[in-house]
Parts: C-alpha cells; sequence; structure tokens
C-alpha cells in the first residue's frame, strides 16, 4: 500500500487509513484535532501521536467544559506530554473559545463551513499546499472567536485531518473510502 504518510510506523499507519481526512464533526473530536494540531506546531505529527493517549488522560478526554477550568503548571512535570507551557495554555484557552461559540452555532458549524468541495486531486504530497485563502481567512475567524496557536499552517493541517477539505493523494488507497464518506457530510456546494 501507498500512503499519502505514515509507512514504517503501525500508529502512523493506522492514523493515516482510519482516520486522517475522514469527517470529524463532533464538538469534542473538534476541539481535541484543534489542540492535536496545535502541538504539532515545531514538531513531527509523530511525536503528538505518541503522546496523544497521555493528553486525552489529563484533558479529560478533550472535554472542553472540563479543559476550560485546568491549572495546567502542574502537567509541566509529567514526561508523558508534550511539556511546552504556551501549548498546554493553548489547549485550556481554545476550550473556553470553543464554549463560548455555542452561542452563536458552536465550532462544529465554524469548521463545517470551510468544507472544500470538490476535494483537490493531488498526485504527490510536493502538490499540497501548507496553507491556503480559506485556512488563512478560518484563521482569521478561529482568532477572533479567542482561538490560539491557530496560525494559517496549522489551520490547513486540521481542514486536512477532519476531513474538511480531501487531500489524500490520487493515487492513494483510501482515498476513496475517505471521498465517500466525505460526501455523506459535506453538501455538494461546500459547509
Amino acid at each position: 500500500m501507498t500512503r499519502c504518510f505514515g509507512d514504517g510506523d503501525p500508529a502512523y499507519e493506522r492514523y493515516h487509513d482510519e482516520e486522517w481526512g475522514r469527517p470529524q464533526t463532533g464538538e469534542r473530536a473538534l476541539y481535541e484535532k484543534v489542540c492535536l494540531e496545535g502541538f504539532q506546531a515545531g514538531l513531527a505529527w509523530i511525536t503528538v501521536l505518541r503522546k496523544r493517549e497521555a493528553l486525552r488522560e489529563v484533558f479529560a478526554g478533550f472535554d472542553p467544559e472540563a479543559v476550560a477550568g485546568l491549572d495546567v503548571e502542574p502537567l509541566m512535570d509529567d514526561a508523558r506530554l508534550i511539556r511546552s507551557g504556551p501549548k498546554l495554555r493553548a489547549c485550556v484557552t481554545n476550550a473556553r473559545a470553543t464554549l463560548a461559540l455555542r452561542a452563536s452555532g458552536g465550532l462544529p458549524a465554524l469548521l463545517w463551513r470551510s468544507a472544500q468541495v470538490p476535494s483537490p486531486a493531488y498526485d504527490t504530497w510536493a502538490d499540497v499546499p501548507a496553507r491556503t485563502e480559506a485556512s488563512a481567512a478560518l484563521a482569521r475567524q478561529l482568532k477572533r472567536a479567542g482561538f490560539v496557536f491557530v496560525g494559517p499552517t496549522t489551520v490547513y493541517s486540521l481542514l486536512q485531518a477532519c476531513g474538511l477539505v480531501g487531500d489524500h493523494l490520487t493515487g492513494c488507497p483510501v482515498r476513496a473510502e475517505a471521498e465517500a464518506l466525505r460526501a455523506a457530510v459535506v453538501p455538494p456546494h461546500g459547509g
């Protein structure tokens, strides 16, 4: 199997094959992705994947209500985590922003308005952009809503991870399945 990425590491392969690019529509799942993409800044994605279960544990399964009041200072000594104070605090800030968005439709509604249809058809990973005008616009919206660690590149990674844009390569064996799942969620005119 020729994947878009992740060959050689079972956790990375599973992430590519079973999760990346597949629609995430629930608030908690999307909030988790916002946090994980923020943790990735400056790190390899596999590092984040390896720390994910511990992050889920300390962030109560990425429940924004639980995280909004969390003191992250004690977490700085937990070697299981990515011990970046700004990134840990960003999860708390973003939990509060997620809760505040509920009054205006919620995080899922905000993110899914940016869904891209049809999916791009890239043949090589070198063809895939690191950011787009749409990711820059969404980054500005998220920042206005109080989110942090959400620059245009991080937001494009978020769009990819959550299936808001379908960037599985044309030769990827899971592209068809991921696209079928996207088609069931994304209206033909976009989000």
